[in-house]
């Protein structure tokens, strides 16, 4: 018989919070549409952008792009959405390629109500399992209301 003590700390644990992310600062080249010059994608992409996350600098629809350095296998992405401030429902479709132009697999489209006080924070984890990613794109709808006023922002996108 094998066994194993565990604590009480150990149960329960999220195992995607302990997964190996990919180092995307030497994997990829990135593409966007805009950034507050602020809140720069490095705060959302790397580990150390100090928690910052991306702002776009511009209403509307927000593209996001990763364009990998060499074809890679793809197993997991995480998302994290905040807003602390504006009553909102933002719209994203993440989407992959195993070519520069396409054509696109669309891995997810989801809403999200942001209503703060209350609702104020999305963290979307999925387990995608492409083998051959070349362009991995984020499209990003801040408010799917018409004329809204309200800007794309994202706290953290990893991927592994």
């Amino acid at each position: 018989m094998i066994k194993r003590i565990i604590g009480h700390s150990a149960m329960g644990r999220d195992l995607l919070s302990y997964e190996k992310w990919l180092d995307i600062a030497q994997l990829a080249e990135v593409e966007l549409t805009s950034e507050d010059p602020d809140y720069p994608i490095e705060g959302a992409l790397l580990p150390d952008g100090a928690g910052r996350g991306w702002r776009a600098a511009e209403r509307d629809e927000q593209i996001i792009r990763l364009i990998f350095n060499q074809i890679i296998p793809l197993r997991r992405t995480k998302l994290q959405f905040i807003e602390e401030r504006v009553e909102r429902t933002h719209e994203f479709v993440l989407r992959a390629s195993s070519e520069m132009v396409g054509p696109f697999k669309q891995i997810v489209r989801q809403q999200w109500n942001f209503s703060p006080p209350g609702t104020t924070s999305e963290v979307e984890n999925y387990q995608v399992n492409l083998d051959q990613v070349k362009v991995l794109e984020l499209i990003l709808t801040p408010d799917v209301r018409v004329n809204s006023t309200a800007i794309a922002s994202m706290a953290v996108w990893r991927i592994a």
